[in-house]
């Protein structure tokens, strides 16, 4: 798969002391929630400066 997906859609599979994890329902990866988030804030950030240039 070439398209980097952008995980529209995801859900929580599993939680373990401070941390849960989350499966994208579109490509199936799953992943820390703290990563997705990160993932958000780069997007975001991306966003924000081609708006800017």
């Amino acid at each position: 798969m070439d398209t980097l997906c952008k995980h529209p859609k995801v859900r929580v599979v599993a939680r373990e002391e401070d941390t849960e994890f989350v499966e994208c329902q579109e490509c199936g990866e799953v992943f820390d929630s703290d990563e997705f988030r990160d993932m958000t804030i780069e997007e975001n950030r991306e966003v924000e400066d081609e708006d800017d240039g």
